[in-house]
């Protein structure tokens, strides 16, 4: 059976009004957190870079902070391993850290091999990561119920379209409570 054409329209106002959300949720950098039976996770956009954090392998009072950095088509990101003012100046870190009522049991490791290019002005090799996402994750735990924040920041490149400006100090905010981490926003 076809749809009628009113049906039709309908549903293709549905989710062009639902297209419309999403975008302007990502175009404000604004964040949105999800909640249900898997991790919880929350997503921004900002500064053409799409972060995606979770909290997974909750056990007792430990886990793991994952963050999906997804810069625009065409544009890289920098290593964890990168000083925080860059090298000459150049570039900022893939950066993952917490605050509050969440403390770090390691360093932060990402999910993808680093490259080194050489750019011009530039005497040293800088550590980038290949275009496209890089997954980083972070050992977490916490001695209590409490507010927590994750601190973010990252840089993104391109050979042909130039640099994007660098987030620093990004703040994502959680509360941690008997059953584990919940970010701000979820339901």
């Amino acid at each position: 059976m076809n749809p009628s054409p009113y049906a039709r329209r309908s549903r293709a106002a549905s989710a062009a009004a639902a297209l419309v959300t999403v975008a302007a949720l990502a175009a404000c950098g604004q964040q949105t957190a999800e909640r249900g039976d898997a991790a919880p996770t929350t997503r921004f956009t900002e500064n053409g870079v799409t972060v995606t954090l979770s909290v997974s392998d909750w056990h007792t009072r430990n886990g793991t902070l994952t963050a999906v950095f997804t810069p625009e088509v065409g544009f890289h990101l920098y290593s964890t391993d990168l000083p925080a003012t860059g090298i000459e100046g150049v570039g900022r870190p893939t950066a993952i850290g917490v605050t509050g009522a969440l403390r770090a049991e390691g360093k932060p490791a990402a999910a993808a091999e680093v490259r080194t290019i050489s750019l011009p002005g530039v005497d040293a090799p800088v550590p980038v990561y290949p275009d496209g996402p890089v997954t980083v994750t972070l050992p977490v735990s916490t001695a209590g119920s409490g507010d927590a924040t994750v601190l973010l920041g990252y840089a993104s490149c391109s050979a042909r379209e130039g640099c994007t400006i660098p987030v620093a100090d990004r703040p994502v905010h959680l509360r941690v409570t008997d059953d584990g981490p919940v970010f701000a926003g979820a339901r």
